[in-house]
């Protein structure tokens, strides 16, 4: 291990830190190598041929050729890679397929994956995750102990035996290279389970008696792992078991709700969080600075980025802005184009740029979840920030939690209705309620106008859910684990009406 470590730390993470240096110092030019990359390998695939590739001469022919495309409008051509056919969407062979559904939805997305997407976006997205860590902490003993990985299950394909089917996480883990193995925890075996509740449970008993100095996962997954380690363990404290764990890479949900929660099974002042922007269609951007939220874009990644105007999401056609073109503190749909065949594909995630010089991001919201019943326009950010306010002055810890409109019916006023799963309740449910409304005033003077006097929105109606009613329901759904989450915000009822149905059965 220790020849392992002297490899990866000389020879890797030098060459890294210099190359995102380089990538973030000339992110336009380095961003037009890869747009002329993934137009030269699309030429002969069958998408390619069908735009013309071979005649596109620049990023401007490109927007005017090729539409803006979602997972439906592109599914036609991935259910032939998926039945084994190649060279559709992209030219090198297709062999993985990142399984995704975004939300709680029963209708799954899959993602091709190529070898080029796993070596040069996700596994090299996971060494400079690494080598800005240890730039910020070059006293670590993160490489001294092993790295827990709370990640998802792969499968066989069923319509293409050679392929495989999985949780991004878990194709990754399966498939990285044997010096990055012998750093993880537990055995793949385990790993990769496919049900959830049995390998949680395997996993906390075979990581108890190991030196875990580092976890990688979804913040909301992963504190099921760490509680079942404490239950197991009779411990408090997380420390009592891995007393050199020092650093949390996580990603998938907003950290900010769940931070105190951790902080409380964590209590170390030495415990570092990192965000990574990890999807299933790409690895998009990291916290390069301990402390601060914001992702530095990772440029050279092959993937190719358009950034959409949220008035213009319905336009196939409409103008896109290039990175050089963005705005501060105005929110874009993200657009990618990628080295697995995803061309102008809208992932469905929202971002702002906060700086441009490097280009820094912060992930706002979904295209999809969102309030905007009585023109509030509420995201994501909002949510998780007004959260993070209320729990810091009523001692509240978030465990989950879900919103939605309540719509104006038989003369009544409408209004937003939260559904809460707290680790740790407030003293005052009334004060928290309050704070909450309070800080959404702040953050979008939108939602301050519509709730002016009460005369468009009354204050929100929060209720307080048994400890466990999410997870039941995600269990009842069949999306226990990977990177299945609980939709924050929807502009309807649906997912909100079914955990009341569950409550009251």
């Amino acid at each position: 291990m220790k020849s392992a470590l002297n490899w990866l730390s000389v020879n890797v993470i030098k060459q890294r830190l210099s190359h995102i240096t380089h990538c973030a110092e000339n992110p336009h030019d380095v961003q037009k190598k890869v747009f002329d990359y993934l137009i030269h390998k699309g030429r002969y695939t069958a998408w390619g041929q069908k735009y013309s590739y071979h005649q596109l001469r620049s990023v401007r022919e490109y927007k005017q050729r090729v539409p803006i495309s979602t997972y439906e409008d592109l599914f036609p051509y991935i259910e032939r890679i998926l039945k084994g056919e190649q060279e559709v969407l992209w030219p090198s062979e297709i062999k993985l397929f990142a399984k995704s559904s975004g939300t709680t939805n029963a209708r799954s997305k899959f993602i091709p994956v190529s070898q080029e997407t796993l070596e040069d976006c996700h596994f090299e997205g996971g060494k400079d995750l690494l080598a800005v860590y240890i730039q910020n902490r070059p006293e670590t003993k993160l490489f001294k102990g092993r790295s827990l990985t709370v990640g998802g299950s792969i499968q066989a394909n069923p319509e293409a035996s050679s392929t495989i089917i999985g949780d991004v996480s878990g194709l990754i883990m399966k498939n990285l290279p044997l010096w990055a193995q012998s750093f993880r925890a537990p055995s793949l075996e385990i790993a990769l389970m496919a049900e959830w509740e049995a390998k949680i449970q395997k996993m906390a008993e075979a990581s108890i008696q190991e030196n875990i100095t580092c976890i990688h996962g979804v913040p909301t997954w992963t504190i099921f792992l760490i509680r079942k380690v404490l239950e197991l363990t009779q411990s408090q404290s997380i420390l009592e078991v891995w007393p050199n764990l020092e650093c949390f890479f996580h990603g998938a949900v907003a950290f900010g709700p769940y931070k105190s929660l951790f902080e409380s099974m964590i209590p170390s002042p030495q415990m570092s969080y990192l965000e990574a922007y990890n999807a299933s269609e790409g690895f998009f951007s990291l916290q390069d600075v301990i402390g601060q939220q914001d992702m530095l874009l990772m440029t050279d990644y092959g993937i190719f980025y358009e950034f959409l105007p949220l008035d213009s999401l319905q336009d196939p056609y409409a103008a896109t802005l290039s990175l050089d073109e963005v705005e501060l503190h105005k929110n874009y749909a993200l657009v990618i184009s990628t080295n697995s065949g995803l061309w102008r594909y809208l992932i469905g995630d929202t971002v702002k740029f906060v700086s441009k010089d490097p280009y820094r991001i912060r992930i706002s919201g979904r295209t999809k979840h969102f309030i905007n019943a009585f023109g509030e326009e509420l995201v994501i950010e909002n949510a998780d920030h007004a959260l993070v306010e209320a729990c810091s002055q009523t001692g509240a810890r978030v465990s989950n939690f879900t919103a939605a409109p309540i719509f104006i019916e038989n003369g009544k006023r409408g209004g937003h209705e939260w559904l809460i799963e707290f680790d740790q309740q407030p003293s005052d449910i009334n004060l928290f309620t309050d704070l909450l409304d309070k800080a959404l005033q702040r953050v979008n003077s939108d939602y301050e106008a519509k709730r002016s006097k009460d005369i468009a929105l009354l204050p929100p109606l929060v209720r307080v859910l048994p400890f466990g009613t999410f997870y039941e329901l995600m269990r009842r759904k069949g999306k226990l684990g990977g990177q299945n989450k609980v939709p924050r915000l929807a502009n309807d009822r649906l997912f909100i009406e079914e955990v009341l149905a569950l409550l009251q059965g």
